[in-house]
């Protein structure tokens, strides 16, 4: 069976991560997003994938080439303007001929794929939508569904007083495509609010699958941080990089750790980074390849992307830093901030309650106590 991913956003929730990187590439766990959803795909013996591509595609296809490293065949439907869901999957229409699979990019999940065409084909459904319960449905659009499980309406966004079912769109779908003839080409046009109420309209078998399995949409900065501490407390199921090691710690090849260092998981480190004496590093906690810790710093329940270089007694705690960002001494990164790529931040700075530093920036010695 085929997939499509749709993966041409720009990320925008998640700026400054996504200035220099498009959201299905930002890295979890010291992995690109994408590889995790293809890894999930493989498992369920989907390894024919289309990748709805629009910004900074470039940056996509030379990671992921033609898919044969990842074990899959990849093909790439290139938005030449953003074309909405259901345009990104028109676009894509030369390479569906059969029952395939459409994914949200930015969706995590551990959804029984497998389960849910089985369940899409015992009803003989020409679409068929994920539903995951959510504590506050107000935030999302409501899906309703008959006593079959025929899908019967949305209401985006209700008010309180309009809940009528705690059930929202998962992101994922399975589709016949006789459907797509219903999407105008060439236009912006969105699955949610124009292919999917038009089937309920027409009386189209459309079905919604009820799943309890792990979800999150990551389009936020809070739930990329949620995500990587599912991740590494084992609420969610992937797989880790590097090799474990005692204390749930996983670490790739050519880390240098001095022996005064305390490190309490969990901890992924990737390879190559050099932690010096004294330092401090608490889970759950990612540091990407090739950082270099200085002599005294404290690490707690933070992501270091690559290359990051932080000075002597520096503090970064529930933050994020991007790429080959230089951190000087004495410095503080707290409270959720987040430090794009390639910024400079100078010694004796204090950057707290969710400041956001955008790539290539410069911050002088003493400049910010925020």
């Amino acid at each position: 069976m085929k997939a499509i991913i749709l993966v041409g956003g720009e990320g925008l929730r998640l700026r400054p991560l996504t200035c220099n990187l498009p959201k299905p590439m930002v890295p979890i766990v010291n992995r690109p997003f994408l590889e995790h959803m293809v890894e999930h795909l493989k498992r369920h013996h989907v390894d024919e994938i289309i990748l709805a591509i629009c910004y900074l595609p470039d940056r996509i296809q030379r990671h992921f080439g033609d898919g044969s490293s990842f074990g899959v065949k990849l093909s790439y439907a290139v938005e030449q303007t953003p074309l909405g869901t259901g345009g990104a999957v028109k676009n894509a229409e030369q390479f569906l001929h059969d029952t395939f699979l459409v994914f949200n990019g930015d969706i995590f999940s551990d959804l029984d794929l497998t389960e849910m065409i089985r369940f899409h084909r015992a009803h003989k459904a020409k679409a068929t939508i994920a539903l995951t319960p959510v504590e506050d449905p107000t935030a999302y659009g409501v899906v309703e569904l008959d006593s079959q499980d025929g899908v019967k309406g949305f209401i985006e966004k209700p008010s309180p007083e309009r809940v009528t079912s705690n059930l929202i769109n998962a992101g994922t779908y399975v589709l016949e495509p006789e459907v797509l003839s219903l999407i105008p080409p060439g236009v912006r046009c969105m699955l949610e609010r124009g292919l999917f109420p038009d089937l309920v309209e027409r009386g189209i078998p459309f079905y919604g699958y009820r799943s309890h399995a792990y979800w999150i949409d990551t389009g936020k900065p809070s739930d990329y941080f949620r995500l990587h501490h599912d991740l590494l407390m084992g609420k969610a199921v992937s797989r880790l990089p590097g090799k474990p090691m005692a204390d749930d710690i996983w670490l790739e090849e050519g880390c240098k750790i001095h022996t005064s260092v305390k490190l309490i998981g969990p901890i992924v480190m990737g390879g190559g980074c050099t932690i010096e004496q004294d330092v401090y590093i608490s889970g759950p906690t990612v540091l990407g390849s090739g950082c270099i810790i200085g002599q005294g710093s404290t690490i707690d329940e933070a992501i270091l992307w690559q290359n990051v270089k932080l000075g002597k007694t520096v503090t970064v705690r529930n933050s994020v830093v991007g790429n080959n960002t230089v951190i000087g001494d004495n410095t503080w990164v707290t409270d959720s901030s987040i430090i794009s790529d390639n910024v400079i931040i100078g010694s004796d700075n204090k950057l707290e309650h969710g400041i956001k530093v955008w790539a290539g920036k410069t911050i002088a010695d003493n400049a910010l106590s925020f």
